[in-house]
């Protein structure tokens, strides 16, 4: 499945207020779901000494899931298709490759 085609289907999946005019509430989704995922890391290293065993992989692959899920709303929201989205942080990530820039902040290195 191609990312176009996981959002057209995510799409019809969508149930919140105003939809198709209301880029806040998936991005409020987004944020509670990266915060769940990070959760979980944190009860690996907490509980299981850093080991990803199965349970605690499918748990976080559940959880990654929903952050997909939200993306593709809040692209959806904004007019973004996933795939136009990918190639663009691709080339953004090529680019900073070739001139040396990955390591570092800023959005415009």
């Amino acid at each position: 499945m191609d990312m176009n085609e996981y959002q057209h289907k995510a799409r019809a999946t969508a149930r919140y207020p105003n939809i198709g005019h209301n880029p806040i509430y998936p991005t409020l989704g987004l944020t509670g779901e990266a915060g769940e995922v990070a959760d979980k890391v944190k009860k690996v290293l907490r509980d299981r000494e850093g080991n990803f065993d199965n349970e605690a992989r499918d748990a976080i692959k559940l959880e990654l899931g929903d952050v997909l899920w939200y993306i593709s709303q809040l692209s959806s929201e904004l007019n973004f298709d996933l795939d136009d989205i990918a190639i663009s942080n691709l080339e953004k990530l090529r680019s900073r490759s070739l001139r040396g820039k990955i390591s570092g902040d800023g959005d415009n290195r």
